[in-house]
């Protein structure tokens, strides 16, 4: 079985999901929350793999970690406000519809980091929120009609400055 057909065995429940696919219609840093999710959860798996992490996991809680409902129209303190309560929203709408281990959950929940407080406990966690950040400034980029490698550069300017 090949890298893809493996990740769609792990994913099918979570991607056949009638609450899920409800996200397909949900605007998502100019694209929508499904793609968004599918682009995160696919690029972790990869790379798990190729470094032996735990991708099932990762594939899963990729595909999750943004899996909540919010208004069509949100004022910009709505937005803001959402950026550090999201996960744990996430969390537990993924729990409603799914069984989740330790690791899935910790995932879902510190994606955020470094700008929610919950601590990554997990490599697979720091794993999913860079591949997130990376896949979202993407995403922003595509929006504005951005070059990649220039958000790009940004981006890596902006994390050099936090981590320094």
């Amino acid at each position: 079985m090949n890298l893809e057909d493996s990740y769609y065995t792990i994913v099918e429940d979570i991607l056949n999901n009638k609450e899920f696919k409800k996200i397909k219609y949900i605007e998502h840093h100019g694209v929508t929350r499904y793609e968004h999710l599918y682009r995160v959860s696919y690029y972790s798996y990869i790379i798990a793999n190729k470094l032996h992490f735990k991708s099932k996991e990762v594939a899963r809680a990729g595909l999750l970690h943004d899996f909540f409902y919010s208004k069509e129209k949100r004022t910009m303190k709505e937005k803001f406000l959402s950026t550090f309560i999201h996960p744990k929203w996430a969390l537990k709408n993924s729990l409603n519809y799914f069984e989740l281990n330790e690791v899935e959950q910790d995932i879902i929940k510190s994606h955020m980091f470094p700008i929610n407080i919950s601590l990554p406990k997990y490599k697979e966690s720091i794993l999913v929120s860079i591949v997130d950040k990376l896949v979202a400034t993407y995403e922003f980029s595509l929006k504005f009609k951005l070059r990649f490698r220039y958000v790009t550069n940004i981006f890596i300017l902006v994390l050099y400055g936090i981590v320094k």
